[in-house]
Formats: structure tokens, C-alpha cells, sequence
């Protein structure tokens, strides 16, 4: 069902999910197959900001860079790449993994699973109750569950927002290469796009106000990817903010100027430096919430900050508990399996043998990987915020690059690994690991961490020969001594 041929005006589901991305479409999913009914409501696209403006295109573009990047360490192929990358190839690629920007096959899947689907904006307009673009009033049984995610934001810079700068979603979209590229950001969006767009081709300059990139990382992580980006040839710039921005007309030259003084002139302008929740528009005000806001939520996604709330859930970006799309997922299967046990009457409790209720992964073990050349890839707390947090650990350490594995994965392979250690427990709070291709490490670090695994019991998960796995036996043997 759409909104396009529906004739009704007023309904009732079990469930009403606002926000149709990978977030919103895992709570439908898991409601529906629990058997209650649901709807689900959607102002842009199905499949949402992943999908189309940030995991599917970024990644597409920055695949052919990094794998060019590595295949010319490789003796016997790097003659075979020497050449510069087929833009238009690049570009197609991307826009294919994007589905041309196209719903159609992410539609198909909705209807395949049972869930309809509502075209327009979504608003709350009291208890269980959300209006919808066009008339409809959809009335829930159990719960709403807003899904929405976020979006970037403009820092308030003089002159910025008439010069129409890039946001991500250009960034990840545009359909040429630019000749000059400033970007404003040190974080995953600013690396990654200073990656992708240097190596097409780009005059790129990346504009950090702090002293590094990736400052949420181990501090090594920022310098190595830094060093990375200096010798392909981005122009690093820290210690600098940007005080004015002005482009005298569309789609010509963009000019701006530094708190270091001087200026830049470019011809695209992003802008990296944070997101904000898409709640402005979402009625929040008429349950007593405020619009704009983070929504602050329990380890089941429901709203806190609603009294006597047993039916408002967050899930996603818009709790602000971890802006990732893996973590929403996950997060929708939390919250998918609290709702349905509530909505049937379940005690939580009862049923939660494998922690199904409890989003816990995202206060001790939430991966990520910036896909940067090399990849950085970390999970749980660094150093600082393992000492920050109270805990008595230490940091050990290991030369990725003197693996066995590393050396025979590319001619002068650099990188850097740390596990973070709760000496109390003797468990891994924390890992993280910069070089190429160390995404695919991650998952091991990950279930240490989640599992809490024993040192002990990590001496004897055996990492096969040669791999760039063997690193876990380095740092262990390190941590012994």
C-alpha cells in the first residue's frame, strides 16, 4: 500500500515506524514478523541517508582508491595501475551502488515483507497518534518509533550558507570532479571525502580548527592517515578556522577566508563538522518534547524524557547514542524485540536470555572503520577515554607493519594496532588498528571486547600464518612481556 492510491483517511497499526532507512526499516521488519501490524512513513526515499548520500556511495567511490592504492605496493602489477583512475568508471560505480538515487528496488522489499508503506512527512500529534503530509492520520496500538536520523549541520560562518557549500550529500553525489576542493572537518566525512576526491583528481585542501584528524581515534590513527593524505598530495591545515565565506555568483569560484589570515579560493566548499537530529519537524512539541532536540532513550529505545512514556521509542541517529548505520540496526533490533514483548504482554526479563532487550553494545563496543587509505578501524574505548572513565588499564601496542601477513599484503606496508587492557579484569576495553585492509580485522576486536574475553582464553584463539591477524598474537605476547 502508498499513499498514491490510498482512499483512506484515518487508521490504526500496531505499530507507526517514521523514517523508512535501514533504522526504521528493521523495526517495521521485526515488528511485522513477530505478527503485529505495521506502517511505516517516509518523506524522501526508502532506504534513507545510507543508501544513497553516505555508506553506499562514499564507500563505492573510495573502493577503486584504495585498491589502486594497494595494488601498486604488489610486485608484478603496480606497471598495470600506474595509469590515473577512470573517473567515469568511478562515478558510475558509485551512482550504481546508489541505485541512481532511485526507491524502487528498496519499495520492492517492503512490500515483500508485508509493510506498507506512506509516502510524506510524518508528525506526531499527540499519544500514538502521527498526521501525515496529504490528510492521513495513523492511530498506534502499542508504539511510534521515530526513526529519522540526521543531518548535517552549517556552522553559523558568515557568508556560508548563500555560497551554497557541499554538505555530505554533495560530497558523496556530485556528478563531476572539482578542481578545488576545500574541505572543512578533520572527522570520518572530511578524511574520507579528501580521500575520494584527491585521488579523482582534486586540488583538495582539509581545514582542521584542532590539532589532528579522526580526534575521536587513538591519536596515531589521525597521524598516520594524515601523513597518508600529505604524500598524496591534500593540503593538511590545522590550528585553522574559517571566518567568512562568499561566492559572488552561482556556481562560480567560492573564496574563503582563515582565522590564520589569508584566504582560499575553490571551486566546491565542504562542510564536515557535525550532524544534528531530524526532529525539527516532527511534532515533538505536541507530546511535550522539544522540536530539534537529541531524543534521550533507554537501552530499549524507549523515550525517557517523557513521563509515564510506554509507547515513544528513538531508534537510530536520533538518540545520539551512536551515529553509525551498523549501531542503528542494531539498535532496531533491540527496540523491535522490546516493543513486540511489550505489546504481547512479555515481561522483558523473561524472555531476554540473549540480552535481545538491551541496546548495551552501544555504551562498550561500537565498531567503526573510516575507509581512508590506510583504513582505520576501532572499537570500544581508547586510552583516554578508558582513563577518563575511571578504569586502571593499559595500552599495548604493536607494529602492524612487522606481520608477516602485512608484508606479504603490500611492499612497505605501514600501520599501527593497540589493544587497551582492564588490568583489574585482564579483559580488552578497547581496540584499535590503522593500515590497509584492517576493516576486515575489526570483528575479532569487536567480539573481544563485547564478549569480554579473557587474556587468558585470547592466548589460545590461534590467528592463522601468514595473516595480518597474527597482530593479536603480538600484542598479546606484548602484554605479557
Amino acid at each position: 500500500m502508498s499513499a498514491s492510491g490510498a482512499t483512506r483517511t484515518d487508521e490504526t497499526y500496531d505499530v507507526i515506524v517514521v523514517g523508512a532507512g535501514p533504522t526504521g526499516e528493521n523495526v517495521a521488519d521485526r515488528a511485522h514478523a513477530a505478527g503485529l501490524s505495521a506502517v511505516i512513513v517516509e518523506s524522501e526515499r526508502v532506504g534513507g541517508e545510507c543508501s544513497y548520500w553516505a555508506c553506499m556511495p562514499s564507500k563505492a567511490l573510495l573502493r577503486p582508491v584504495t585498491a589502486r592504492s594497494e595494488a601498486r605496493r604488489v610486485p608484478g602489477i603496480e606497471d598495470a595501475v600506474a595509469g590515473p583512475l577512470d573517473t567515469a568508471a568511478v562515478l558510475a560505480h558509485r551512482d550504481a551502488f546508489a541505485s541512481h538515487w532511485k526507491d524502487d528496488g528498496q519499495v520492492r522489499w517492503l512490500e515483500s515483507v508485508g509493510v506498507p508503506l506512506v509516502r510524506g512527512q510524518g508528525r506526531l500529534a499527540g499519544p500514538r497518534t502521527v498526521v501525515v503530509d496529504g490528510g492521513r492520520t495513523l492511530h498506534a496500538r502499542h508504539a511510534v518509533a521515530l526513526c529519522t536520523g540526521s543531518r548535517a549541520v552549517l556552522p553559523p560562518i558568515p557568508g556560508l550558507a548563500d555560497a551554497a557549500p557541499w554538505t555530505s550529500r554533495e560530497a558523496t553525489s556530485a556528478a563531476s570532479v572539482p578542481g578545488r576542493l576545500v574541505i572543512v572537518g578533520g572527522g570520518v566525512v572530511g578524511v574520507e571525502m579528501a580521500t575520494a576526491w584527491r585521488a579523482l583528481g582534486a586540488s583538495v585542501t582539509l581545514l582542521v580548527r584542532g590539532e589532528g584528524l579522526l580526534p575521536r581515534m587513538e591519536p596515531f590513527a589521525g597521524q598516520l592517515v594524515a601523513e597518508s593524505l600529505a604524500e598524496a598530495g591534500v593540503l593538511l591545515r590545522t590550528g585553522t578556522g574559517v571566518t567568512r565565506v562568499r561566492r559572488e555568483a552561482p556556481g562560480g569560484p567560492v573564496t574563503v577566508e582563515l582565522d590564520t589570515g589569508g584566504e582560499i579560493v575553490a571551486d566546491e566548499l565542504l562542510i564536515a563538522t557535525g550532524r544534528a537530529p531530524r526532529t525539527d519537524d516532527l511534532g515533538l512539541e505536541t507530546v511535550g518534547l522539544t522540536p530539534g532536540d537529541w531524543l534521550t532513550v533507554d537501552d530499549t529505545c524507549r523515550v525517557t524524557d517523557l513521563p509515564d512514556n510506554d509507547w515513544l521509542y528513538g531508534v537510530g541517529d536520533v538518540n545520539h547514542r551512536a551515529l553509525l548505520t551498523h549501531q542503528g540496526k542494531y539498535q532496531a533490533r533491540i527496540a523491535g524485540a522490546a516493543l513486540v514483548a511489550r505489546a504481547q504482554g512479555v515481561p522483558l526479563l523473561e524472555t531476554d536470555r540473549w540480552g535481545a532487550h538491551a541496546a548495551t553494545a552501544d555504551h562498550a563496543a561500537v565498531p567503526q572503520v573510516v575507509f581512508s587509505d590506510p583504513e582505520a578501524a576501532a572499537v570500544g574505548l581508547s586510552l583516554a577515554e578508558a582513563e577518563r572513565a575511571g578504569h586502571r588499564v593499559r595500552a599495548v601496542d604493536a607494529d602492524l607493519g612487522a606481520v608477516a601477513g602485512a608484508a606479504l599484503y603490500a611492499d612497505g606496508y605501514r600501520g599501527h594496532a593497540r589493544m587497551v587492557v582492564d588490568l583489574d579484569r585482564e579483559t580488552v576495553l578497547g581496540v584499535t588498528f590503522v593500515g590497509p585492509g584492517v576493516g576486515e580485522l575489526l570483528h575479532s576486536a569487536t567480539l573481544a571486547v563485547a564478549a569480554e574475553i579473557p587474556l587468558e582464553r585470547l592466548w589460545h584463539a590461534v590467528p592463522a600464518y601468514p595473516t595480518i591477524s597474527e597482530v593479536w598474537l603480538r600484542l598479546l605476547e606484548a602484554y605479557r612481556g
